[in-house]
């Protein structure tokens, strides 16, 4: 094809906007994707099937007129109208199944929510509310006081605030309690967790002046004490939740801490991360400070994150001293941090289940922490006489159980990794980030992953309202591949 008439006529084979807006797959999207949107995926489908066009013809290599027929074309545009709208789809939030085996995973929103918190968010928070209004005095009430004063008395806290997430709650308190004076804290302890977020650069934009002491594997309380001036504010106390330094090291306690920071009139601040406000060393996490420890110990404020090890929503939680809760309150900067009612909905549900001691049995991540190994291998077992069920004795599709490990995640206990029972995919035909990516582009997605060249399901993360999906996902890779 080398002549201007032939260029032409593949050209005019293009479908108009008109055109393809009138097909049948227009007219299956028209009610999900609107018809201004609609019209925009349409011209950006025919401009790029203009553009290959022209690439190709200017290639100067042979081309077979036939397959640029208007009704070829056509489809074509059809096909790819339907994927661009898949692909924005697929974009949004939507309920995937987490079977990592990574119990507090970032990337897929951390922890699920108990079926008390979604019936609060859902019933009761996403109508008018109660949220500013005291309903037996009839005026104004305080917002949040119901989730603070749970949080205050589950770990023996005089106060509490909440605000959007557990960095925040650090900005706070070291821009009300800092700003303008210096802070000490152990070289061990300048940590980044996660997202480029740095401990020493918040530290620095809050305001307060940075005193390292100690070194990065020992730090002493007498180090702290050198370091106090007329100038000092603080001594911070970091956990470092996603790693660990073994060997010969060295840290003041929290007693060891709030001694030097209250004989020298100044505060004493831990940030202790995760968040676990009950213990949780039966489960093997040994190493996470309990909350409720750090203020009977002398903590004068300690944030932590509300959706680790509480198992609930993206906050960040406050608690400590009256005095110094309400001197962080006052601060303008709480009001550009502080959450809205769907975080407080969650919160009062979640921290219900701590106060009448049903945690374990009611929020997802304590249930998934406390999955014995036996336990998972019966529900293994199950799992699998169902999916043997579906798939019939001659499929391709092979799985075998076997032992492996479940990861914490979140920047949680990085060196507890509970035993488990494994699910291993495998197929003939077809690579394991092949069976990966199949079960990834499932409805609803399946999240797994490759361990020994197979596909692992850990089933510790699998919700028990989702293994009859996952059996369909899993079932329906052998409909593909068979």
């Amino acid at each position: 094809m080398d002549n201007v008439a032939d260029k032409t006529t593949v050209l005019r084979n293009l479908p108009g906007i008109d055109t393809l807006l009138r097909s049948e797959v227009s007219a299956r999207l028209l009610g999900a994707v609107g018809s201004k949107h609609l019209t925009g995926l349409a011209r950006l489908v025919t401009d790029s099937l203009r553009l290959e066009i022209e690439e190709e013809i200017g290639s100067g290599r042979d081309i077979n007129p036939d397959s640029y027929s208007a009704e070829n074309l056509l489809k074509e545009a059809e096909i790819r109208l339907e994927n661009a709208w898949t692909q924005e789809q697929n974009t949004s939030l939507q309920h995937v199944i987490n079977a990592s085996g990574v119990i507090v995973h970032t990337n897929l929103g951390r922890a699920p929510l108990s079926e008390a918190a979604r019936k609060a968010m859902f019933e009761e928070a996403t109508r008018y509310c109660n949220l500013e209004y005291n309903i037996e005095t009839g005026k104004r009430g305080k917002r949040g006081a119901r989730a603070e004063h749970l949080l205050a008395d589950i770990t023996g806290a005089e106060s509490a605030l909440i605000v959007n997430n557990c960095a925040a709650a650090c900005v706070l308190v070291l821009t009300a309690l800092a700003k303008g004076g210096e802070s000490i804290i152990s070289r061990g302890e300048l940590v980044e967790i996660g997202g480029d977020f740095r401990v020493p650069d918040v530290m620095k934009e809050s305001g307060t002046v940075l005193v390292e002491v100690g070194t990065t594997n020992k730090t002493k309380a007498a180090d702290y004490e050198h370091a106090v001036t007329e100038n000092t504010r603080l001594i911070t106390r970091v956990h470092p939740s996603n790693y660990r330094i073994v060997g010969f090291t060295a840290k003041p306690t929290v007693a060891d801490l709030a001694a030097v920071a209250h004989r020298n009139g100044i505060l004493l601040y831990e940030d202790a991360g995760s968040g676990a406000i009950a213990d949780m060393s039966q489960y093997g996490l040994t190493d996470e400070p309990v909350i409720g420890d750090s203020i009977r110990d002398g903590a004068d404020v300690v944030t932590f994150s509300g959706d680790k090890l509480i198992g609930g929503i993206q906050s960040g939680l406050i608690v400590g001293r009256g005095e110094v809760i309400e001197q962080i309150r006052k601060h303008p900067l709480y009001r550009a941090l502080r959450v809205s009612k769907l975080v407080y909905a969650v919160l009062e549900a979640t921290l219900e289940s701590f106060r009448r001691g049903e945690a374990v049995s009611e929020v997802p991540v304590l249930r998934m922490l406390s999955m014995s190994k036996a336990e998972l291998k019966d529900r293994t077992w199950h799992f699998a006489h169902k999916l043997r069920e579906r798939i019939g004795e001659n499929s391709h599709l092979k799985f075998e159980i076997g032992e492996g490990n479940s990861v914490v995640g979140g920047g949680s206990a990085p060196a507890i990794q509970p035993r488990t029972i494994l699910v291993a995919l495998s197929h003939p035909g077809i690579s394991a980030s092949g069976i990966e990516e199949r079960l990834r582009c499932s409805k609803p997605p399946v999240i797994s992953r490759i361990f020994n060249e197979r596909v692992a399901i850990d089933l510790r993360t699998v919700l028990p309202d989702e293994e009859e999906a996952l059996v369909g996902a899993v079932a329906a890779l052998d409909e593909v591949m068979g």
